[in-house]
């Protein structure tokens, strides 16, 4: 029988469980009002504003659907901003707002802290070496999801 304590999938999972609850905690501690995931779609807008909504969803990993609550909630924020193509409108493009730029900026000195505090006990190569191991792993997974 496998030992399933001693694979790499619970370990993952917990990493990330507790990494996910040291950003909320962080956030709060800093009056953001963000949570990790609107926050990301904030860094990928910052990058590629004006994205169709169908790509932001591909980009960030989540369904069209998770993305369209996700949204929605941004917009009350008035965050982002959804506008239908010019060209077609069944497509809306999503666009960051002057709050959304504003907040995005403001939570960069958290969001370096974090990652510095995560990577503390870490080595250049302990960080290099597992960010390859991590991409191998993906890499594996997406080839046996796509055949």
């Amino acid at each position: 029988m496998i030992d399933f304590q001693n694979t790499l999938g619970p370990w993952m999972g917990r990493t990330m469980k507790l990494m996910d609850i040291h950003f909320q905690d962080e956030f709060k501690e800093n009056n953001l009002l963000l949570s990790k995931n609107q926050w990301i779609v904030l860094k990928v807008l910052m990058e590629n504003d004006g994205l169709a909504q169908n790509e932001l969803a591909f980009i960030t990993n989540r369904d069209k659907t998770s993305l369209t609550r996700l949204l929605s909630g941004m917009e009350k924020k008035n965050l982002v901003a959804r506008i239908p193509s010019k060209t077609d409108k069944r497509i809306n493009n999503i666009f960051l707002t002057k709050k959304g730029n504003q907040i995005f900026q403001k939570t960069l000195p958290v969001i370096q802290k974090l990652i510095e505090d995560i990577q503390a006990p870490l080595s250049e190569k302990e960080i290099e070496q597992t960010i390859k191991t991590l991409q191998k792993i993906q890499t594996h997974l997406i080839t046996k999801i796509d055949s």
